[in-house]
């Protein structure tokens, strides 16, 4: 695993949260991308979640899978739940982290963060897995 690509549908939280996560857990010399199959925006409770934990996505903004580059992937991790997974074409390794989409039945700010917290943490988990396997 060199170059590590997190996918899902809008690319707004969940791979987001997955690409700081790993950029901050998983050695230096792994690149990580995220990307999504209808890329939106950066959702704003995605970046205060993630700040709870000390590290900043602010930056980050929403990319089409598209608009990687197959050559350079080598693993492939899908984020969806209930929806339908993005498809990324190449020769790659493939996981799937099944996280629910974080807004999901939340409808006041504090649920909504809360939401994100959750996604947030069992991305964490997954992603702490991960870093021990390498």
């Amino acid at each position: 695993m060199k170059n590590i690509l997190f996918l899902c549908v809008a690319n707004s939280a969940r791979s987001q949260m997955a690409e700081g996560l790993a950029r901050h857990y998983l050695p230096a010399d792994i690149v990580v991308q995220s990307a999504g199959s209808e890329p939106s925006s950066l959702n704003s409770y995605a970046v205060k979640a993630m700040e709870e934990l000390g590290i900043d996505i602010g930056t980050h903004f929403s990319k089409a899978v598209e608009d990687i580059n197959s050559d350079e992937v080598d693993t492939v991790i899908t984020l969806c739940a209930e929806e339908v997974c993005p498809v990324f074409l190449g020769k790659v390794q493939r996981l799937h982290w099944p996280i629910n989409e974080p807004s999901a039945g939340r409808e006041t700010p504090e649920q909504l963060l809360q939401g994100f917290r959750i996604a947030r943490d069992e991305i964490k988990q997954h992603i702490l897995s991960l870093a021990a396997l390498l």
